[in-house]
């Protein structure tokens, strides 16, 4: 996910100070956010969010045992999307359903394909030769 923090929509009023050098004959002004931005404590749940609510109106409903694991399940196929900040793993075994949330997910936010798995959260992923 490029960009992810800036997806999430802001809730409340937020006013921050102006950039050095923006002063009138006032003095010093203020900004009113209408987005979203990195370093604000509001900005991991206003995108976790809208993430969630996207998720779930795509069919997907959020794990029990983990809010940041979504399942779709049905007449025996599974896909699950786990994500952690902007990084996320898609798998399952209909692979239909995988590109389906895969073009879902890039009509809703900016996204970039990386290919095979190889690190998650620094985790290291090796695959045997069966699969």
């Amino acid at each position: 996910m490029k960009n992810a923090f800036l997806h999430g929509k802001i809730l409340e009023e937020i006013y921050v100070d102006s950039p050095s050098g923006m002063t009138d004959s006032i003095g010093m002004k203020v900004c009113k956010l209408k987005k979203v931005l990195y370093g604000l404590k509001q900005s991991p749940r206003a995108w976790f969010g809208r993430f969630t609510k996207s998720m779930k109106a795509f069919g997907y409903r959020a794990s029990n045992s983990d809010h940041t694991l979504f399942l779709n399940r049905g007449k025996g196929r599974i896909t699950t999307l786990i994500i952690y900040v902007d990084d996320m793993i898609v798998t399952g075994n209909d692979q239909d359903e995988i590109s389906s949330l895969q073009q879902y997910l890039a009509s809703e936010f900016e996204m970039k394909q990386l290919g095979n798995l190889k690190y998650f959260v620094n985790i290291e992923v090796a695959r045997s030769k069966v699969s």
